[in-house]
């Protein structure tokens, strides 16, 4: 059996304010037409559909033609939700869009049914098992977890999938689609920070027993081990992944094998928004030829004059109009020792406990002890249950 995994949409997000509206149409056409092309027998979705819990309107409508699109296709769609997405209400009307063939799994309370498949050859059927973003706080108790932590609520939520896996007949194939961050992985910047109690990932082992497990929360395409991938944005959407290759993962499971194994093959994706990164004195920049290809790049720029030159943005983009970030990192003056960062550069790549730390210490002068911390990463926990029950709301 035959599938199309992606993940990580983000539909509505801005590149440094660029809008990336059409370039989403385009992907969600180059995605239904994959799926077409290449026959296969569902679409996997790993969560992330929107950028947001409370998506704009051009998301929404975006969102609807490509429900269209995919239903029109004659091939079931399988999707999570994510933890930018608001689970309640992206999964608003998902009894009937299953009656399209397009099954929304968005309810903790799910993971354990599955949609069943069965293969156009007559081999045996395949359970596919949506288990969605689980904010561990949030589904603790009503997955019986033994903890509040991330590899606690998989584990559990994977324990309900292979107690379900059992009662199926002898030959049933099982994948299951998650959103989470597993050990061995490698993030980017452009992921929002997920870390319950400081830790943000739960061990591969979790998913012991499934054929393949398609995820998505990871920007970069990669595998963790032959059962289980990264599919990747189709789309960039920070300049820490100016160096990615956007694809779709085409997934083969064969019939017949106790654990089958699975192929693998990845689809660069049509699209492959212009960003580069330049160093340089400004004046270089201005003037040599070299750079004459990146004139209509996306561009992150980093000046090394020994000053901060002067308007150096205005006058970047009189040759470069797509400049969209800029930093200056003075080469007369040793990277750790280079003075007045600006609060971006301090916060870049950072995540909210770090964040916090540093504030305490800066305001007097001593870093937090053990017991702060734990009451700071404990707001800090707190804080993001409660934005996410508010979207439920």
């Amino acid at each position: 059996m035959r599938f199309l995994h992606t993940s990580d949409w983000h539909l509505g997000r801005r590149f440094h304010g660029e809008d990336l509206i059409d370039a989403q149409d385009k992907i969600l056409d180059h995605i239904c037409a994959i799926a077409r092309d290449e026959q296969v027998d569902a679409l996997l979705v790993a969560g992330d559909i929107y950028d947001r819990a409370i998506p704009s309107l051009d998301a929404v409508r975006l969102f609807s033609r490509g429900l269209n699109q995919m239903a029109g296709l004659g091939i079931p769609t399988i999707m999570i939700s994510g933890n930018h997405d608001s689970a309640h209400r992206l999964g608003v009307g998902s009894a009937l869009l299953a009656r399209a063939d397009v099954h929304l799994r968005t309810d903790p309370a799910d993971t354990d049914t599955p949609i069943l498949l069965k293969s156009p050859t007559g081999s045996g059927s395949v359970a596919v098992y949506g288990v969605p973003y689980l904010e561990p706080t949030l589904v603790r108790t009503q997955l019986e977890a033994e903890t509040g932590s991330h590899q606690a609520v998989l584990t559990s939520a994977l324990d309900r999938i292979r107690t379900d896996l059992a009662t199926r007949p002898a030959g049933t194939r099982s994948v299951v689609l998650a959103h989470a961050f597993i050990t061995g992985a490698t993030g980017c910047k452009s992921e929002r920070d997920i870390s319950v109690g400081g830790v943000d990932h739960a061990p591969a082992s979790v998913f012991d027993g499934i054929d393949y497990v398609a995820l998505g929360h990871l920007h970069g395409a990669q595998k963790v081990n032959d059962r289980i991938h990264y599919s990747g944005s189709p789309l960039a959407y920070s300049f820490s992944e100016t160096e990615h290759t956007k694809s779709l993962t085409l997934v083969d499971l064969p019939a017949g094998a106790t654990a089958p194994t699975v192929t693998r093959r990845v689809l660069p994706a049509d699209l492959q928004l212009p960003l580069a990164r330049l160093t340089g004195r400004l004046e270089d920049l201005l003037t040599d030829p070299a750079h004459e290809a990146l004139t209509e790049s996306w561009l992150h720029v980093t000046l090394t004059d020994t000053a901060r030159p002067y308007e150096p943005m205005a006058r970047l983009k009189q040759r470069f109009r797509r400049t969209l970030d800029l930093q200056h990192i003075s080469a007369a003056i040793p990277a750790q020792t280079t003075a007045s960062p600006t609060y971006s550069e301090r916060l870049r790549g950072r995540g909210d406990l770090d964040i916090t730390h540093d504030f305490i210490a800066t305001v007097r002068g001593t870093q937090p002890n053990d017991e702060e911390r734990n009451l700071l990463q404990e707001a800090i926990d707190n804080s993001r249950v409660s934005a996410q029950e508010k979207e439920t709301v």
